[in-house]
C-alpha cells in the first residue's frame, strides 16, 4: 500500500470541520424575541423584567457601545423531538471566536435566576436531556454590547469611552433557536480531534503516529456522511483500540485546574466585570453539573464579594461547589494586583483583606499566591506570603520577556530577606489553555526542568475577559488522561499538585531577587496622575490608622469598618490593568475620581481623629523618625521651621534656623545656598552645580546640567500603554528654553527658583528650592501635557563611580547593576522604584526621592573629564495612544529631591519625608506637649503601620522592618502602657513553628526590645 499520509490528513481534517462538528446539532427551529434597551446602565433582572418589550428578530441591529439590552426568548419544543437532547442556541453577533472582549450575555429565568452566561465558544443553554416534547422555553436574556476594543490591534479607538464611542449599533442578532443535540457525534468529533491532534505531534517515524492515523482512515471510512448520525458510532468503534492505550509511564504529568482570569478591568469598565462574574461563574456551576470530575479555580476576593452583593443565587452555588470539592478558592488576595507598584503595607492588605474574606465567607484558607498575568514580582513577595502562612507561588507572565528565557519552570524564589516560596511557572506558557494538543506538547517540549521534575501545571479556560472553561475542553481532557504518545492531563487541586511537586524536587534551584519581566515597562509611568492617586492614598490610610489609634488609646471609636472599605477601594485600584495604566480610558477616568472621593474622604478621618485625639491644633508628624522641617500653609507657603517627634505631634513653635538660606545673582547665574549645599541655576534655569558644602564636593558633571528635562519620542512596536521599546532614547529633544525664570525667597526658611516652558502644544514650570537646615535640593514640575507618543524624563547626572544603584521597594530595597554587561542587565534598561534610588561609590553616596514617580533608569558613562558619571533619570510622564487614545492628557505635578551625601538610612528617612509632609495645624494652632504614638531607636527599623487589630480586641497592630539590609537591634518606646507583647503573622494570629521569627524580642516597662535580621519583616501585638 502506498503511504498517502498527507492526502489522509487532509481528508480528516476537512471531514472533522466541514462534516462531523456541523452534524452536532441535527434539527433546528427558531424562537421568538422581543426586546427592551436599557435607557442607561445596567439594571438589576427584578427591573428588567417588567420592562415592556417590543418584537424583535433575527437579522435585526442592536446595541450601541456600552448599552445593554434584554431580550426574552419564547418557544416550544416539537412534539416529534421527544427522546431526544434539546439545547438552545443564541449569537446575538459574536465577532471571532474568543471570549471576553465583545458581546456577552446572561441568560435568566422568568422568576429572575441567572442560568448560566453566553459568549462565541459557549452560545448553548441545555434544555432537556431527554426531551418530553411540546414543552414550552421561556428565557430572559441579558445582552451587553461590549464594544472589540482591540480589534485593529493598536490603533487608537473612541470606544473606550461612553462619552466618545459612536451610536450606531454594534451587532447584529444571528441566531436563536432550539436545536437537537446528538450524543453521538459529539463524542466522535472529540475522538477524531484529539487523535488528529496527537497525530500532528508526532514525529513521521514514531509507529504509534501511523497506527494513530490508520485509525482514522478507517473510522471515516465507515462514517456515512450523508448520515453521521446514524453511522458515528461505528465509527467511534474503530477507534476504541487506539484510544485505549494508557500513556507510558515516563509520559509528563499536566496538572489540569479549569481556571478563568477575569480582569478586573482593562478594555471594559469595572461595572462590566461585575456582570461578566456572574456570566462566567454561571457557565462554571452549569459544566461542574454535567461534568463531576471538573473542578475550577479562581482568585480574587473583590469578585466573590461582588458575586455575594449582587447575584445570590451564583453565591449559593458557588458555596454548594465549595462543599462538593468544585470549586477551590486560590489566589489569596483582593485582586490579582501588580507585582511592583503598590507598596509593602498594600501588598499586606490584598492578602489580609483577601484571606480574611475568604475566611468568614466561604470558610477557606488559601495556601499561595495566584498571579497569572503581572508585569513582573518585586523581591519582597517571597517575604510576605510566608508571613502570610503562604507556601506557594504561581505566575506565568515571565515567560513574555523579550530578550533572556527564564531558567527554570519549577524553583525556589528567595526574597530580599532570605524568605523562599517554592514557585511554579506553567510551561503550557498560558493561563488561557484549551487543552488542545498543540498545547500539550509545546507544555512537555518547554519544561526546563526535565529528568528531576515529571509534573507542571495547566490553567485552561478562557480567560482575561472570563468565560472559563466549557465543555469541550472537558471531553479533550477525558480522553488525554492516559493516551499513549501524549502527555497526561488529570485534574487536581492546585495546593495538592504543588504539595508534589515539592516533595519530588525538593532540592529545586533558587532564583535571588525580583522576577523582572523583559516587556511591559512602560507601566511603571503611564498614567501618571493614577500613580500619584495610588501613593498618596496609601500614605493616607498609614495616617487614618496611625491617628485612629491615637484617638482610640484616649477612648475614641476606631471606625472599622471605614477603614477596611477605604482599604478595599484602594486595593481595588491596584489590580494589574488598572494601576499600571493599560486600560481603556473609563477605566481610567473613574479611577481618578475614586481616588479623588477617596483621598478626601480620607483627609477628613485624619481630621476627626486628631479631633477626637485632642490634637487638632498640633503640628502633626506621620513618619517615625523626629523631623527638623518647614511647616508649609495650605497654599505651599513656609510657616516655619519646626521640630516634630517621630509618629507624633508638637505645638507650632518655630525655631531659628542654623543653617539659614540666601539668593544671590551672579552674573547670568542665580545662586542658592544654606550652608549645606550650594545650588547654580544658569540663564537656561537649568541647575550647572550642586556643591555639598559639608565635604566640598561638587555633585554635577562638568559641561552637564541637572534637571534638564529631555522629551523623547516614544513607539513601542506594541502594546502603547504597555510598553517602552529601548529605541526611545534615540530621538529626543532636549527642553532648555526658557520663557520666564523667576527668584521667590520667603525669608531665611526657603529660596526657589521658578522656570516656565513651552513646548508642542504643552507648557510647564520648574521650581529648584533649598531650604533652611536642610541639606536636599528640591525640584518640582507642574506640566500641563497635550503630547502625544512622548516620553518625558528629568536627568540627574551625577560625578559619582556607582557600580549599582539600590531602589526601594517593599520592605527594603533591590540592588541593580549600572552597567550593561550581560544581556540580563541589558534588558534592564528601564526599572522601578518606589519613594527613592541611591547611588554611591566608597565613601560617598547620593539619594534620589520622589512624591509619585516609579518609573527609572539609571546609567553609567565616562564624562569627558574621564571620570565615571552616574546619570539617574525619572520617568515623569507618558503619552500612549492605546488602549486610552487621550492617556495622561492634561494637568500633572510631579516633586523629586536630590539628597547629597546621604548613605541609605538618610534616603529612607528623605522618601519618608517626600510622602508624608508635616500636617499644619487646624484654623487654630494650640500648645500641646511634644508626643509619640511609638518611635524607634534605631534608625534603620522602620514602623510601617500602627492600627488596632482587625479582631477589634482593641489590642494595637506594630508592623516594622529592617531597611538597610543589616542586622539591628532596636528599642521600640510606645507612647502609651504596654501590657504585653507577641510576634504574630499578618493576619495578627500566632506564628507558626515554621514561619521566621524575629532574633529577639522583650519587653519590659515602657521598652520593647527587638533583633531584626536583613530587610525582616515584623509584625507585633501590643496587649494594653
Amino acid at each position: 500500500m502506498h503511504q498517502n499520509l498527507t492526502l489522509v490528513e487532509e481528508r480528516i481534517h476537512r471531514v472533522l470541520t466541514e462534516r462531523i462538528v456541523p452534524a452536532v446539532y441535527s434539527a433546528r427551529v427558531p424562537v421568538t424575541l422581543a426586546a427592551w434597551m436599557v435607557p442607561d446602565e445596567p439594571v438589576p433582572a427584578s427591573e428588567a423584567l417588567s420592562a415592556a418589550y417590543t418584537p424583535f428578530a433575527v437579522g435585526d441591529s442592536w446595541g450601541r457601545a456600552w448599552s445593554t439590552w434584554w431580550f426574552e426568548v419564547t418557544g416550544e419544543i416539537p412534539a416529534d423531538w421527544a427522546g431526544r437532547t434539546v439545547e438552545l442556541l443564541l449569537d446575538p453577533g459574536f465577532q471571532g471566536d474568543w471570549p471576553g472582549n465583545q458581546a456577552e450575555a446572561l441568560v435568566h429565568t422568568p422568576d429572575g435566576v441567572q442560568v448560566k452566561g453566553i459568549h462565541p465558544r459557549n452560545h448553548y443553554v441545555r434544555l432537556a436531556d431527554e426531551a418530553a416534547g411540546g414543552e414550552s422555553v421561556h428565557f430572559f436574556v441579558e445582552a451587553a454590547a461590549n464594544p472589540d476594543i482591540l480589534k485593529n490591534d493598536f490603533v487608537p479607538t473612541a470606544y473606550g469611552s461612553k462619552k466618545t464611542a459612536p451610536e450606531a449599533p454594534i451587532y447584529t442578532f444571528r441566531t436563536a433557536e432550539l436545536a437537537v443535540f446528538e450524543p453521538e457525534v459529539w463524542a466522535l468529533q472529540f475522538d477524531v480531534e484529539v487523535l488528529y491532534q496527537l497525530l500532528k505531534e508526532l514525529p513521521e517515524t514514531e509507529p504509534r503516529r501511523h497506527e494513530v492515523l490508520r485509525a482514522l482512515e478507517r473510522a471515516l471510512n465507515v462514517l456515512r456522511l450523508d448520515d453521521i448520525v446514524g453511522t458515528a458510532a461505528a465509527a467511534r468503534a474503530e477507534l476504541v483500540d487506539v484510544l485505549s492505550r494508557p500513556a507510558s509511564a515516563s509520559a509528563h504529568r499536566l496538572s489540569g485546574i479549569g481556571h478563568a482570569h477575569i480582569d478586573t478591568a482593562w478594555l471594559w469598565p469595572i461595572r462590566e466585570t461585575k456582570r461578566k462574574t456572574a456570566r462566567t461563574f454561571s457557565n462554571v456551576l452549569a459544566l461542574a453539573e454535567q461534568y463531576p470530575d471538573f473542578r475550577f479555580a479562581a482568585s480574587s476576593a473583590q469578585q466573590y464579594a461582588w458575586v455575594k452583593e449582587r447575584y445570590p443565587h451564583v453565591w449559593e452555588g458557588i458555596k454548594a461547589a465549595i462543599a462538593k470539592g468544585q470549586w477551590i478558592v486560590v489566589g489569596s488576595q483582593w485582586v490579582e494586583p501588580d507585582g511592583n507598584l503598590p507598596g509593602g503595607e498594600a501588598m499586606v492588605r490584598q492578602i489580609t483583606q483577601g484571606m480574611r474574606f475568604f475566611r468568614d465567607e466561604l470558610d477557606v484558607e488559601t495556601h499561595g499566591i495566584w498571579l497569572p498575568d503581572s508585569f513582573g514580582y518585586t523581591a519582597a513577595f517571597p517575604q510576605i506570603a510566608k508571613l502570610a502562612g503562604l507556601d506557594w507561588f504561581l505566575t506565568q507572565k515571565i515567560s513574555w520577556s523579550q530578550t533572556n528565557k527564564f531558567p527554570h519552570h519549577t524553583f525556589w524564589w528567595e526574597g530580599i530577606d532570605g524568605s523562599r516560596i517554592f514557585t511554579h511557572f506553567p510551561p503550557i506558557d498560558t493561563y488561557n489553555s484549551t487543552l488542545e494538543g498543540e498545547e500539550l506538547h509545546h507544555a512537555v517540549r518547554q519544561f526546563r526542568d526535565k529528568g528531576v521534575a515529571t509534573t507542571s501545571l495547566v490553567p485552561f479556560g478562557y480567560g482575561d475577559g472570563g468565560g472559563g472553561p466549557i465543555r469541550e475542553m472537558m471531553e479533550r481532557q477525558r480522553r488525554v488522561e492516559s493516551l499513549e504518545g501524549s502527555p497526561r492531563v488529570e485534574i487536581e487541586h492546585p495546593d495538592d499538585f504543588f504539595a508534589a511537586a515539592r516533595a519530588e524536587y525538593p532540592d529545586a534551584p533558587v532564583w535571588v531577587g525580583e522576577l523582572y519581566l523583559e516587556l511591559h515597562r512602560g507601566t511603571f509611568t503611564s498614567h501618571a496622575r493614577e500613580k500619584r492617586g495610588n501613593r498618596e492614598a496609601e500614605h493616607r490610610l498609614r495616617e487614618a490608622e496611625l491617628w485612629w489609634t491615637a484617638a482610640a488609646l484616649k477612648g475614641a471609636e476606631y471606625p472599622y469598618d471605614a477603614l477596611d472599605r477605604l482599604w478595599q477601594g484602594v486595593l481595588l485600584q491596584q489590580f494589574h490593568d488598572i494601576l499600571p495604566g493599560s486600560s481603556i480610558q473609563w477605566v481610567h477616568e473613574q479611577n481618578e475620581e475614586d481616588y479623588a472621593a477617596a483621598l478626601a474622604e480620607l483627609d477628613r478621618s485624619i481630621g476627626d481623629a486628631l479631633a477626637a485625639a485632642g490634637l487638632s491644633g498640633a503640628v502633626v508628624n506621620s513618619a517615625d523618625h523626629a523631623r527638623r522641617s518647614l511647616a508649609l500653609d495650605a497654599e505651599g507657603t513656609p510657616l516655619a521651621l519646626v521640630e516634630t517627634p517621630a509618629l507624633g505631634v508638637a505645638s507650632l513653635t518655630p525655631v531659628a534656623p542654623v543653617h539659614p538660606v540666601r539668593a544671590e545673582r551672579v552674573g547670568d547665574d542665580l545662586v542658592l545656598e544654606n550652608g549645606l549645599v550650594r545650588v547654580t541655576v544658569d540663564a537656561r534655569g537649568l541647575v550647572t552645580s550642586i556643591v555639598d558644602l559639608g565635604v566640598d564636593r561638587e555633585l554635577v558633571p562638568e559641561g552637564r546640567a541637572a534637571n534638564l528635562l529631555r522629551l523623547h519620542q516614544d513607539l513601542p512596536n506594541a502594546w502603547d500603554a504597555w510598553d517602552i521599546d529601548a529605541h526611545y532614547r534615540h530621538t529626543f529633544d532636549d527642553l532648555d528654553a526658557a520663557d520666564a525664570i523667576e527668584l521667590s525667597v520667603d525669608g531665611d526658611l526657603r529660596a526657589r527658583v521658578s522656570v516656565t516652558r513651552t513646548f508642542g502644544t504643552s507648557r510647564l514650570t520648574q521650581t529648584i528650592a533649598v531650604n533652611a537646615d536642610d541639606v536636599r535640593v528640591h525640584f518640582g514640575v507642574d506640566l500641563d501635557w497635550n503630547e502625544r507618543e512622548k516620553l518625558l524624563k528629568a536627568s540627574l547626572p551625577f560625578v559619582v563611580h556607582a557600580h549599582h544603584h539600590s531602589a526601594e521597594i517593599q520592605y527594603g530595597h533591590v540592588r541593580r547593576a549600572t552597567h550593561t554587561n550581560t544581556s540580563w542587565e541589558d534588558a534592564k534598561f528601564e526599572v522601578m522604584a518606589h519613594r527613592w534610588v541611591h547611588v554611591e561609590e566608597p565613601g560617598y553616596g547620593i539619594g534620589v526621592t520622589n512624591d509619585a514617580t516609579y518609573g527609572h533608569d539609571i546609567t553609567r558613562t565616562v564624562g569627558a573629564s574621564g571620570e565615571v558619571e552616574t546619570e539617574v533619570r525619572l520617568s515623569l510622564v507618558r503619552a500612549a495612544n492605546s488602549p486610552d487614545p487621550v492617556q495622561d492628557a492634561g494637568h500633572h505635578t510631579f516633586a523629586y529631591a536630590v539628597h547629597p551625601g546621604a548613605d541609605i538610612a538618610a534616603v529612607v528617612a528623605s522618601g519618608y519625608e517626600q510622602n508624608l509632609p508635616l500636617r499644619r495645624p487646624g484654623a487654630e494652632a494650640a500648645t500641646v506637649e511634644p508626643w509619640s504614638v511609638l518611635r524607634s531607636t534605631d534608625e534603620g527599623v522602620r514602623i510601617e503601620a500602627v492600627k488596632l487589630a482587625d479582631d477589634r480586641s482593641g489590642d494595637v497592630i506594630v508592623r516594622v522592618y529592617e531597611a538597610l539590609g543589616r542586622r539591628a537591634s532596636t528599642t521600640l518606646v510606645p507612647g502609651f502602657a504596654v501590657a504585653s507583647v507577641d510576634e504574630v503573622d499578618l493576619l495578627e494570629r500566632p506564628l507558626r513553628d515554621d514561619m521566621a521569627r524575629s532574633r529577639r524580642l522583650a519587653h519590659e516597662g515602657d521598652a520593647i526590645e527587638l533583633e531584626l535580621r536583613p530587610f525582616q519583616v515584623v509584625t507585633l501585638r501590643l496587649t494594653r
